[in-house]
């Protein structure tokens, strides 16, 4: 990682993206890619900030969840941390549910997930 995490939240305008570029907003210790608004169509331009992010952050619906997963395979990236915000991987295999209080150790395996599924409702 860089000196500065590089932060992609794929699905930035929407309701759940929105909250969370705001709660981003202003901190100097993270760099927030976007997509410019002439590109949010362009699944290549998508595609490369996804692979160019060191967390991405999926608040997107169920199937464009899975094919933004499925993007990072394609290109082979191990590297990129994500956390979906969907129902897509909630209980997936190789994904740690995101609640940190479930069980114990859970917020450890949390800090240490390449997959990190949202609990839903937070």
């Amino acid at each position: 990682m860089s000196s500065k995490p590089r932060i992609f939240i794929d699905g930035e305008h929407g309701t759940t993206g929105l909250q969370i570029r705001q709660r981003l907003a202003g901190r100097t210790d993270i760099e927030v890619l976007s997509i410019p608004e002439a590109e949010r169509r362009n699944p290549d331009f998508r595609n490369r900030l996804l692979n160019e992010a060191d967390i991405a952050i999926l608040c997107l619906p169920d199937d464009a969840s899975r094919e933004a997963v499925a993007m990072l395979a394609a290109a082979g990236n191990e590297t990129t941390r994500i956390i979906d915000t969907s129902t897509a991987h909630r209980t997936a295999d190789g994904w740690v549910f995101g609640f940190a209080e479930l069980t114990r150790g859970q917020r450890e395996a949390i800090a240490r997930a390449r997959h990190v599924s949202n609990p839903g409702c937070y």
